[in-house]
């Protein structure tokens, strides 16, 4: 998504639209921009003085499975309200799951410039006259609370870079009598990309995201807001947004089909360069066949306006600040299993503040609860079943020391409620569920997560030296093209660290999956070669990359092969979106008779992004609150949080 992120939408357009204040009557309500379906401010509820709720039943048994920031992050807020016995499993030796923050040097035990395999731009739902802490969202919410420091991302395209390069169809584009790289340099966040070509088919993308923009945005949390977004959905949800890039354009908006925004009108040629320059973060081709809802959320409603870096909890030098459990020579789990101590550099500063960061309300971290616990943490365990009891429990199988298979034990405990945060093929793949009826855990649900598209993703990560980015003036500092290494980014993260950062390839789906044959060292060198080709036959660079990069301390996360994960983001293709809404649903329909919560990415409309981690959490943690008679803070009810709609 390349072509579009010069123009600050959302954000811009809901500072200028008419309804801009949430009226007294709507204290839970969001405001735009902020995801479309359930129109309800998860902050408001979580940074309450006293957190979300006071648990009346404390000793309510919770397991969550898998520790990555959805897990986390329901641990921590149902421990500040009150719970005490909750039990968090965790397949692997770290937490943090698609938060993957890898040190770029290992052997250093503080500075570091780290490459972030997983999740690495992070939206915080702010307009622009306001910081990104200020954003209604919990990211925003919890990166204020943990003192994350942050920048705008090196996104190509952007301002944040000095220059993007555009290499399409061997150099061709543009005319030149001699292959080029079109040099795209938008200091101000406003230039156009060059060439007629480039500019025609971001003419035809800017039309039509601005006129949706801007009647979602007046429309946005009013009460009409459900009727339209329902009308918007039977619109898009059956075709394919390689379909919705040529259908053709509306040249104004009819509020008699208010969600009728029409197509972009492209040509064919028009739509071969739109996929592979896309509109705002990197190339969208790898999602031409997804349901066009998914970029439309992605594009209109804040995910990838004035995105962020997340520079860990550390200082203007890069170093952390003190930390829990920063100076440990190793920490332990609730069973005296080691695994990753929290370093507090990059994105997985974000999980390691869940986890170990104190909470207000209770003077612990969850973590410093879980080692009062030999049940409250526990890691290396595999959930291998889950079994419903007559007694309405849940009895939960896990194999314990899971990579280590001379000494694994198998364990089982019972518990009220278990919360599953892991990605839905991981639920098919390796975890039985035994004895629930389809009243507890019906067909449709069932059916939904294991259908799910999964979608693989390669990057491959390099450190970079320091001249690069403070003495190179040819080179652009961003780089998308139609070869097989599709995007290049390169950013710093601050002066202090001895070297910056090369995402020499970042690819998905189809464009990922390629790429799987050859071994990480393979890959690696052939990246380099192919953007060494790519920049010494464009006449006006002519000059390599690789020397600028250690090739030897490159590194490759190719997520579908990941067993912790089976992918990199959950998508939808047209005609199921109904089954991922219903997936969101069922927490309020079904999970007070089976006790069993679903939770995180999996269970969203939202692909590859972290904030319906958080909402996901927070939405069963909600459930469970209210399932057990907790007393609701701020004066919240359930009659406050709105349903989810499948259907119309």
């Amino acid at each position: 998504m390349t072509i579009g992120s010069s123009y600050n939408y959302p954000s811009f357009v809901a500072r200028e639209a008419a309804r801009t204040k949430r009226s007294a009557k709507s204290k839970w309500a969001a405001r735009f921009p902020n995801p479309p379906d359930l129109c309800f401010d998860y902050r408001a509820l979580a940074e309450q003085e006293n957190g979300i709720a006071k648990a009346t039943d404390p000793q309510h048994k919770i397991c969550i499975i898998g520790a990555g920031v959805t897990g986390l992050t329901a641990a921590r807020e149902l421990y500040r309200c009150g719970f005490t016995h909750i039990t968090l499993i965790e397949q692997s030796r770290r937490i943090g799951g698609r938060h993957l923050t890898i040190p770029g040097s290992p052997h250093s035990p503080m500075s570091h410039t780290p490459f972030e395999m997983g999740a690495m731009r992070m939206p915080f739902f702010n307009r622009t006259d306001e910081p990104p802490t200020e954003g209604r969202s919990l990211m925003a919410y919890y990166a204020k609370a943990f003192d994350l420091a942050f920048s705008d991302f090196a996104n190509p395209g952007s301002q944040w870079v000095t220059s993007t390069g555009i290499y399409l169809r061997e150099g061709s584009m543009g005319g030149a009598p001699t292959p080029q790289m079109l040099i795209w340099k938008n200091d101000d966040g406003q230039t156009p990309p060059p060439g007629e070509e480039l500019q025609k088919v971001y003419a035809k993308w800017k039309a039509f995201a601005d006129r949706m923009t801007l009647h979602v945005a007046e429309v946005y949390a009013s009460p009409e807001w459900e009727v339209m977004w329902a009308a918007i959905v039977e619109k898009y949800e059956s075709i394919s947004f390689r379909d919705l890039v040529s259908m053709p354009a509306v040249q104004a908006w009819d509020e008699r089909s208010p969600g009728d925004f029409g197509g972009m009108g492209m040509s064919a040629e028009e739509s071969a360069i739109f996929y592979a320059i896309g509109i705002g973060d990197g190339s969208w081709g790898a999602f031409y066949d997804v349901c066009s809802l998914y970029p439309l959320r992605t594009a209109i409603f804040g995910f990838s306006s004035q995105l962020q870096l997340i520079q860990g909890r550390v200082d203007s030098l890069g170093d952390p600040l003190d930390s829990p459990y920063l100076q440990s020579e190793a920490v332990f789990d609730s069973m005296g299993l080691s695994f990753d101590k929290p370093r507090y550099i990059g994105l997985a500063a974000l999980d390691e503040c869940l986890l170990f960061m104190k909470t207000d309300e209770t003077g612990k971290s969850f973590y410093e609860h879980c080692r009062e616990r030999n049940n409250g943490l526990l890691t290396d365990s595999s959930v291998t079943k889950l079994k419903k009891l007559t007694n309405q429990k849940t009895r939960v199988y896990f194999n314990w020391k899971h990579s280590h298979p001379e000494q694994t034990q198998e364990h089982f405990d019972d518990f009220d409620s278990v919360i599953m945060t892991l990605p839905s093929w991981l639920i098919e793949t390796r975890i039985k569920l035994e004895n629930f009826t389809p009243q507890m855990l019906p067909f449709e649900t069932i059916n939904a997560y294991k259908t799910a598209h999964w979608e693989t993703s390669c990057k491959v990560f390099a450190p970079l030296k320091k001249s690069f980015l403070s003495k190179n003036s040819k080179i652009p500092q961003a780089i998308v093209t139609d070869s097989f290494i599709h995007d290049v980014y390169t950013y710093r993260y601050n002066d202090n660290y001895s070297y910056d950062c090369i995402l020499l390839s970042y690819t998905w789906e189809d464009d990922a999956t390629k790429l799987a044959s050859f071994t990480d060292k393979e890959l690696v060198r052939k990246c380099a070669k192919e953007l060494d080709r790519i920049l010494m036959n464009s006449t006006n660079i002519q000059e390599k990359i690789s020397p600028y990069i250690s090739l030897d301390q490159a590194v490759v996360q190719r997520w579908i092969t990941d067993k912790n994960a089976l992918g990199c983001a959950k998508l939808y293709r047209p005609g199921t979106y109904y089954d991922a809404v219903g997936l969101m649903k069922y927490n309020r329909d079904f999970a007070h008779v089976s006790g069993l919560y679903f939770s995180g990415e999996s269970f969203s409309v939202d692909a590859g992004w972290t904030e319906p981690c958080f909402r996901g959490a927070v939405d069963a943690v909600i459930h469970i609150c209210n399932k057990t008679a907790a007393a609701f803070n701020g004066g919240f009810s359930m009659s406050d949080y709105p349903h989810y709609k499948v259907g119309t």
